[in-house]
C-alpha cells in the first residue's frame, strides 16, 4: 500500500524517490483518546484517493519519486520504542532521502529530530499543535507525548517556533518564562489570520525540521485526534505558513502525527494525505515540472 497509490515502480521503488513515508505504529503514552496507532497507515490508505496533480505549484509532485517504507511496528517499552525509531531514521537518513514520518502519538518525533539534529547543522524545529509538549515527564515517563517539545528545547537545545498552542499546564508556563529557546504564536492570536507567518518565518534557522501535530488544526476540520482542543488553526493559514517557510528556508524533514484512526475517520484522514502531499509539493516546488507551464 503505497502512498498516493503510486503504482509505478520508477516513481515508489526506494532507490529512484527522493522522499520515504515512514509510517509509524505508536500510542504506547496516549491519556485521552486512542487510535494514533492505527493513524499511519488510515493516512496512507486515504492518500490513495488524491488527485497526484497539485494544481497550486502546477505539478505531479509524486514524479520525484515517494517511497512508502514498511509499517515501523511498537516496542514492548516508551525507552525501546525511541532508540529503535532513532536508530531506523539514522538508516534511513544515510540515503539522503527526504525523511517524512507519519505517526503514531507525537512522542515518536523526538528519535526522529535527534537523527536529524545530527544531520544538519543550524537546525530549528516548527511545530504545529494545540499543546506545547513541555512537561519535563508525564505518566511517569520523559518519552511521552506531553514532552516531545521538551526533548527538543530542553535536552537537545534545538531553538523552536511553537504555533497553534492553546493548551498547557502551570509548569510549562513556569517553564517558558524561564527562558525556554522557544518562540510560542498562540493560537488566540494567530486562527484566521496571516499577519504573523512573516515573524514566525524569520524566527527559524535555515534548516528546519517540521512537526505537525495535526491537533494544531481545529477539532471542526478533524476531530479524530487523542485530544481535540477548540480554536485552532484553520486549513488556508496552516498552508501559507508551510508555503512560506519552504520558500525561505530549507525543511530537510517533516513528520505529521496524532491522527486517530476511528469509525467514519475517512474524511479528517483524507485531510492529513492532502496536507502531507501540499506540503511535498511546497518543498520540492523548484524540482518538479510545471504541467501547463504557470509560473
Amino acid at each position: 500500500m503505497n502512498f498516493g497509490g503510486i503504482a509505478e515502480d520508477d516513481y515508489s521503488g526506494f532507490e529512484n524517490s527522493r522522499v520515504v513515508v515512514f509510517p509509524v505504529s505508536y500510542e504506547g503514552t496516549v491519556s485521552y483518546g486512542t487510535g494514533t496507532g492505527g493513524g499511519a497507515m488510515a493516512i496512507v490508505d486515504a492518500s490513495r484517493n488524491m488527485e497526484l496533480y497539485e494544481e497550486e505549484t502546477d505539478a505531479e509532485t509524486y514524479r520525484i519519486g515517494i517511497h512508502t517504507a514498511p509499517e515501523f511496528a511498537p516496542r514492548p517499552t516508551p525507552e525501546a520504542m525511541m532508540e529503535a525509531l532513532y536508530q531506523e531514521s539514522r538508516r534511513l537518513l544515510e540515503s539522503k532521502k527526504f525523511l517524512c514520518m507519519l505517526g503514531g502519538e507525537h512522542s515518536v518525533s523526538g528519535p526522529v529530530i535527534r537523527a536529524h539534529a545530527e544531520r544538519f547543522h543550524d537546525l530549528s524545529v516548527l511545530q504545529i499543535d494545540a499543546h506545547a509538549d513541555l512537561r519535563d515527564s508525564y505518566d511517569g515517563t520523559p518519552h511521552s507525548h506531553a514532552s516531545i517539545m521538551a526533548r527538543v528545547v530542553k535536552d537537545m537545545r534545538i531553538p523552536s517556533v511553537q504555533v497553534g498552542i492553546r493548551s498547557l499546564s502551570g509548569d510549562e508556563a513556569r517553564s517558558i518564562a524561564a527562558g525556554l529557546p522557544t518562540k510560542i504564536f498562540w493560537a488566540r492570536d494567530v486562527a484566521g489570520k496571516t499577519d504573523w507567518i512573516d515573524d514566525a518565518v524569520e524566527r527559524l534557522t535555515d534548516n528546519v525540521y517540521l512537526t505537525i501535530d495535526i491537533d494544531g488544526l481545529d477539532p471542526s476540520l478533524v476531530p479524530t485526534t487523542g485530544t481535540p482542543e477548540p480554536g485552532g488553526l484553520g486549513w488556508y493559514e496552516t498552508l501559507e505558513l508551510i508555503r512560506k517557510v519552504a520558500e525561505r528556508k530549507r525543511i530537510v524533514g517533516m513528520d505529521l502525527v496524532e491522527f486517530s484512526k476511528t469509525e467514519n475517520s475517512d474524511a479528517p484522514a483524507f485531510l492529513c494525505a492532502k496536507l502531507v502531499y501540499k506540503t511535498l509539493s511546497y518543498i520540492f516546488r523548484n524540482e518538479t515540472p510545471k504541467v501547463m507551464g504557470a509560473a
